[in-house]
Formats: C-alpha cells, structure tokens, sequence
C-alpha cells in the first residue's frame, strides 16, 4: 500500500506520536477491506468432549493442591478494570434524551420503559440510594419528592450528570455496588477481599493489578488509600497494588464506509480504542506462576462469595497440576529423554490438553513428532472457568482446526463463526457453556522466564463494528479480543464452574440480583 497516496505529512506524524508504525495501520486498513476469516470451528465443547468436571472429592484435592503451593510462588490477580460505567445506565440516558425536561415527560403522558420503571421502583435498594439523596439535598431537593412528583429528568441528571454523583462518567470500579449491614461496597472493594482470599502469595502479600484510565488513576487510589488499610488488618494481608492504562500504539483508526481514512471536522484521523484486547500489552508486562483474571463488575456478596473463592482456587489447582506436568515433559525432552515420550506424550496431548495433531502427523518421523509436542507444551498456560448458557451472548467453548492443521480448544464470539454456513450453526447451537471471562493463566515458562505474550496471538481473529461520530458512520475494528484471538495459540484447558460464579453488571438493575443484593 503506497502510504503516500493515504496519509499526509499531519497524518503520518499523529500516527507515529501515538506509537504506531505506517505498516500496521495499513494492515487495518486491510483489514477493513478485507475482513476477517471464520474460526474453523469443528465441534462445540462440552462436559467430557472438551470441558472437564470435577466432583466434590476432586475439588477438594485441586483447592488443597493450591492452597499448599501458593505461598512459594509468584502471583498477581488481573482486573480489567478500564471501561466507564456508560452502557451500565443506556435506558436511564435514553430517557433523559428523548424528555429533556420534566415538564416535556409530563405533558408526553408517555408509559415509562420496563427498564427505567423498576429502577425508580426500587430506589432504595441500591447502594447508591444514600449518596444519591445527599446529592439531591445537596442541590436544593428531597429525592422522595422528585419520585413522587416524578420528576425523572432531575433526579436522573442528579444522579448520572457532574452536578451530582456522575455515575454516568465514571468507572465501574468507583460505583457503590453491594450494601451490607453495617457499610457499603465499591466493586474496587470486592475485589480486594476476593484477592486476599485466593491470591495471598509470600509474607501475606495480595498483588492486584488494575487497569485503569488516566484521568481516573487518582480516584482510584484515593479510594484504596482509604479502605486499604481496613481491609489488610482484616485479612491479615498486605496489598501490594498497581495499576496501567490502555497503551495509545494499541488504539485503531476508523474508516469511512469505502474503507478510506476517516477524518473528523478538522481533517485529522480518528482513532478508537482497541477493545479489550488491547489490554494484551498491558498483561504483557507480568510474568507470573499463577496469574488471575476477572473483569471489574464480575463479582458477588459474602453471601455467595465462598464458592467463587472454592471455584478460583480450583482453576489455580489445575493450573498448577498440568504446569508442573508440561514442565516436566520440557525438562525431560531438553535432557535428550524425549524419544522414549513420544507415545506418552501423544496421549497426554490428545486426552489432557485436547491438543489433536493435523492429518499429516502420521507420517512424522519420531524426531518431528518430539519437535511438534515441545512447540505446543512451551507456551503459556491458560485454565479457563466455563458455565451453563442460559441464554447469555457472546463467547463460547469450542473445538476448532488451526492454521497448522491442529485441533485444538478456543474461546469464540459469534461474529468470528460463518452462522450462514449449516454446518457451522448446528455446532453453535449445540454448545451448552459460556465463557465468563474467568481465567487462571502461567506466563513463565519451565525456565522460570516469562513468555513474549504477542508472539502467541493470532492477528486475523478481530472485529469490525459499525459506529458513528458527529452524524456520520464510521467502521471501527477491535483487537484479538483478550480471551479469544489474543490467546489464540495458548495451552488451553476449560474447567465447569457453578453459574454462581458469573455475576455481571451490564445493566444498573442487574445489581437488584440476588447476588448483587445480599
């Protein structure tokens, strides 16, 4: 692509201030024309054909097994934690939208939406109810008052707009999300117990890393300042916690609707974050034993709290187990003992790891055989918690064939899967498990050195969406999603988990839940 004919001498130097090469923008733009290929899906997992379930005794023996290896090793607990609470409230800025003030929602004489309704219902069970009505005083109003009179577009501005509490521009991670009887939580805070409770490495330290925006970096702080310290005596623990914002190399520029640069009223480009499969530069920068991811708002109360910490210790058992395996079959082929594994290691492949060699294996000799299994045991490790799909959408568990012929595991949104291709949507009707987003991962190698995560993620597996700005359409592309392309060429292990252990908050209502609730 001639770089000359695209882009102007303004544009090549904002491209290159945001640490992005010529090349790879051109390769978006590729992209754009070009699409992205189908994952090659040949069967959805499921229990016993892809996903492993434990029973009882199993768990216990996988939570003792991590329990016991912990403290000897090196651990930190993953929260994407970037993303403003914006989508949390749609219906509720949808409403302030179209009424703008109470006086028009009056006269409209308009049935309020389902959505907007049981929030207003059930007020006073958020955790945010008290703050919102200090707001509301604050600001020369009684919020029972405002409900009563239903003046919404006030009470709503009050509670999602900088005059008031501005939950609408901030972060999940600073919303009050669970009441207890004596205090408030922020999900920031549950977070942190979850972290004592599953990730307490060497002399009681929990390492806690967030991902965050800059300009709420100092928010966030200030609040762990001030509960931190609560939280470590009641514990017994000390927190050690870091924090990193989505790299500017990793955003990506938008295209008009002929897949030509897109430019804003000032004729410069736009460019729009990557999604969250940006966040691959930020995990990057870790190397750990045993590493935890769980997205901000993906988390519960005391009340059902005991089984996500059973669930996470789990997932690290098993990660451990199978590391400790892989590392020794390394070990063993590294000391020239390997051409004695090969039938060993075929099996363990095949039945352990769910790795399936391509057709051509067969006629491998032994010393290509011994090459194909050390290439796919050194590489990072992930274990990933899989629930029951009741109706949720998004990514799944299935078997898919590989560029090199492998079969093997992957985690697979729907727009990465040819639905109009039969074959293809049976296999997608059959899955039974979702992906939540839950996952314990090794990024150190045998050596005990860390992995260059980006050698091991598949650049054509991104997403283009529609968008617009300033009234015009646009065409935006996503990264390698986090967990699906971004991991593409990882060890690959899925594990049943309860669906209690799946709780998010996509919407402000979801938090009436009883999970969310007490």
């Amino acid at each position: 692509m001639n770089h000359n004919q695209l882009f102007n001498q303004q544009d090549i130097e904002q491209i290159r201030s945001k640490g992005i090469t010529l090349d790879a923008v051109s390769e978006q733009i590729n992209h754009f024309s070009n699409g992205f290929p189908a994952l090659n899906v040949t069967a959805a997992a499921t229990i016993n054909n892809g996903i492993k379930k434990y029973d009882d005794a199993t768990v216990q023996q996988w939570i003792a097994g991590f329990e016991k290896q912990l403290p000897s090793l090196t651990g930190l607990k993953f929260v994407p934690a970037s993303g403003a609470a914006t989508r949390m409230f749609k219906e509720l800025f949808d409403f302030v939208n179209s009424f703008k003030t109470d006086d028009t929602f009056a006269q409209s004489q308009q049935e309020i939406k389902k959505e907007v309704k049981i929030f207003f219902d059930h007020l006073g069970q958020f955790a945010f109810y008290d703050d919102l009505s200090a707001v509301c005083q604050k600001q020369g109003y009684d919020l029972n008052r405002l409900l009563n009179e239903k003046k919404y577009v006030t009470l709503l501005r009050l509670f999602l707009n900088s005059e008031g509490l501005n939950y609408g521009s901030l972060p999940k991670a600073l919303l009050l999300f669970h009441r207890y009887s004596d205090h408030i939580r922020t999900a920031i805070e549950e977070h942190l117990i979850e972290g004592a409770e599953y990730c307490k490495c060497k002399d009681g330290i929990v390492p806690i890393h967030f991902t965050c925006s800059e300009e709420h970096q100092r928010s966030f702080e200030l609040l762990i300042a001030k509960v931190q310290p609560w939280y470590e005596k009641k514990y017994n623990v000390r927190y050690q916690i870091t924090f990193s914002q989505q790299e500017p190399s990793t955003d990506t520029l938008a295209v008009d609707m002929n897949n030509q640069p897109f430019r804003d009223n000032d004729g410069r480009l736009v460019f729009r974050p990557g999604g969250h499969g940006a966040l691959l530069s930020n995990l990057n920068r870790f190397g750990c034993d045993v590493l935890f991811i769980k997205n901000i708002d993906n988390i519960t109360t005391d009340k059902y709290n005991n089984t996500t910490f059973r669930y996470k210790k789990v997932l690290g058992g098993v990660l451990l187990h199978y590391c400790q395996k892989i590392f020794s079959y390394l070990r063993q082929i590294d000391s020239g003992a390997g051409i004695s594994l090969v039938s060993e290691l075929d099996r363990f492949l095949r039945d352990e790891l769910c790795i399936i060699p391509p057709d051509k294996f067969t006629g491998y000799t032994e010393d290509e055989k011994l090459s194909y299994f050390y290439t796919k045991l050194n590489r990072p490790i992930r274990i990933c918690g899989m629930v029951k799909n009741e109706g949720d959408t998004g990514g799944g568990p299935f078997w898919t064939r590989n560029s090199d012929g492998t079969v093997s595991l992957q985690i697979a949104e729907t727009s990465q899967l040819n639905l109009t291709d039969e074959k293809v949507k049976t296999i997608f009707t059959s899955a039974t498990h979702f992906n939540p987003a839950d996952f314990a991962l090794c990024t150190n190698d045998y050596k005990g050195n860390k992995f260059d995560l980006m050698k091991y993620r598949d650049a054509d597996t991104g997403f283009i969406s529609k968008k617009s700005k300033d009234g015009r359409d646009l065409k935006a592309l996503e990264l390698p999603g986090l967990w699906n392309g971004s991991m593409s060429d990882w060890i690959t292990i899925f594990v049943d988990v309860p669906l209690i252990t799946f709780n998010p908050v996509k919407s402000v209502n979801d938090l009436l839940k009883q999970e969310h609730a007490g």
